[in-house]
C-alpha cells in the first residue's frame, strides 16, 4: 500500500491529527509504528464505540502495531462500576469480542490491561516525574478527559493522578501514535508539550468524532461560553449511562428501531442531527456503500446511495423525509450491530458477565 492511500484511510473520519506532517514522515519510515487506544471499560458498549474501533482498524490495516489498552485502573479511580475491578475486567473483554467482530484479526493487535503497568516500578517513576513538571491548574482542566470537573478533586484526590498515569501510559508503552476520541485532546496535547521536557518522543495525536447522544443537541450546548468545545463535544456525547439515548450493541433490533424512531433529527440539518452523524461516521465509515432508503412510490419510491454526500446532499436539499431516513438507518444499524451482539452471545461467559455489569449500572 503507497503512502497516499494509507493517508486517505487514517485521515478519514478524523477530527483531527496532530500533526500531520510527523504522521506522514512516521508511516514513510522503515521502522515498525506504534499505535495505542486507551479506554476505559466502564459498562456496556455502545455504537458511539464503533467510531474509534474503526480507526483502531484503519490503523491496523495500513501497519501500525495497534495495542488495545483497557484501562481498568484509571477506571476504578474514575469509580465506575461502582470501583468493582472484577466487573470492569469483565467490560474489557466484550470491547476486545467487538473488535473481532469488525473484521480486526486478532492475532494483529495486543491487549496489555493497566494492571500490568500499575505493577512497574518504572511506570510510578514516570508519574511521579511528569507531577513535578505540570501545574495544578493545569491538571485540574485536564480532568475533562475523565468526564470530570476539577472541583471534583476536591473531593477525591486520586482523581488529580488520572491525567499523570494516562500521560505515563504513552510513554511507558513506546508508541508513536495516540488514538482517542476528541474528548482525549488535552492528555494528548499534555504528552506531546512535556515529551519535550524530558526529551521523549512525542507522541502522534489522532482524534474521532464523538458520536452525540439520540436527543441531544449540539446547538444548545454551544451557547455556552465557559467550556471548549472539546468539553462541549463530551457534554452531549453518547453514553450508556443513558441507554435510552444511545445504542447498545446488546440492544434488540426492534429496541434500536424504537431509539432512532425517537431521536432528534431536524429537517434539512445534518450537523446537529444525531441520525445523520451516524450515517456519516457508521454506515458509511467505508465508502463507497449500498446504503437502500425504502419509500412508497407515492414518496418517490426506493432510492440507494453509495456514499454520504450523496445523502447529505438529498436531506439539506428537503428531498429525503426525517422519518424514510429513520426507517432506512435503524435497518443499516441493525445488519451492522447484529453480527456483533451475535458474537457476544456465543460466549454464554461474556454475555452473563454483561448482564451482571447492566444490572450495577442499573440498581
Amino acid at each position: 500500500m503507497d503512502l497516499e492511500k494509507k493517508l486517505e484511510i487514517v485521515k478519514r473520519n478524523t477530527v483531527e491529527i496532530v500533526t500531520e506532517n510527523e504522521l506522514i514522515e512516521a508511516l514513510s519510515t522503515d521502522r515498525k509504528i506504534k499505535g495505542y487506544i486507551g479506554f476505559e471499560p466502564s459498562g456496556i458498549a455502545h455504537i458511539g464505540h464503533l467510531l474509534w474501533m474503526f480507526k483502531f482498524k484503519d490503523l491496523v490495516n495500513v501497519g501500525v502495531e495497534m495495542i488495545l489498552f483497557p484501562a481498568t485502573w484509571h477506571a476504578w479511580i474514575n469509580d465506575k462500576l461502582g470501583g468493582d475491578l472484577e466487573l470492569i475486567r469483565a467490560s474489557a473483554q466484550h470491547f476486545i469480542k467487538m473488535l473481532e467482530a469488525i473484521g480486526v484479526d486478532r492475532t494483529r493487535f495486543r491487549v496489555v490491561y493497566s494492571d500490568e503497568l500499575v505493577e512497574k516500578r518504572e511506570y510510578w517513576e514516570k508519574v511521579l516525574r511528569l507531577a513535578k513538571r505540570v501545574s495544578l491548574s493545569r491538571v485540574k482542566r485536564a480532568l475533562t478527559i475523565m468526564g470530570r470537573r476539577a472541583d471534583e478533586a476536591e473531593l477525591d484526590f486520586a482523581k488529580l493522578i488520572y491525567p499523570f498515569m494516562q500521560v505515563a501510559d504513552i510513554f511507558e508503552l513506546g508508541v508513536d501514535i495516540a488514538l482517542g476520541g476528541i474528548d482525549q485532546r488535552k492528555a494528548h496535547m499534555l504528552a506531546r508539550d512535556v515529551a519535550e521536557k524530558f526529551g521523549w518522543r512525542k507522541p502522534i495525536a489522532i482524534h474521532t468524532p464523538l458520536l452525540p447522544s439520540l436527543r441531544s443537541s449540539m446547538k444548545m450546548a454551544m451557547t455556552r461560553s465557559d467550556v471548549e468545545i472539546d468539553d462541549i463535544a463530551m457534554e452531549v456525547k453518547m453514553s450508556k449511562s443513558k441507554p435510552e439515548d444511545a445504542i447498545l450493541i446488546t440492544d434488540s433490533d426492534e429496541e434500536i428501531r424504537k431509539k432512532i424512531k425517537q431521536a432528534l433529527c431536524p429537517p434539512r440539518d445534518v450537523l446537529d442531527n444525531p441520525v445523520m452523524l451516524i450515517a456519516k461516521y457508521i454506515i458509511f465509515a467505508e465508502e463507497p456503500k449500498r446504503f437502500v432508503i425504502e419509500r412508497e412510490a407515492k414518496y418517490g419510491g426506493t432510492i440507494e446511495v453509495y456514499t454520504y454526500r450523496e445523502l447529505e446532499e438529498l436531506y439539506v436539499n428537503g428531498k429525503l423525509h426525517p422519518l424514510d431516513l429513520k426507517n432506512a438507518v435503524a435497518e443499516e444499524l441493525i445488519k451492522i450491530i447484529k453480527p456483533i451482539r451475535d458474537t457476544i452471545q456465543k460466549d454464554v461467559t461474556l454475555w452473563k458477565n454483561l448482564l451482571d455489569i447492566e444490572k450495577s449500572i442499573t440498581r
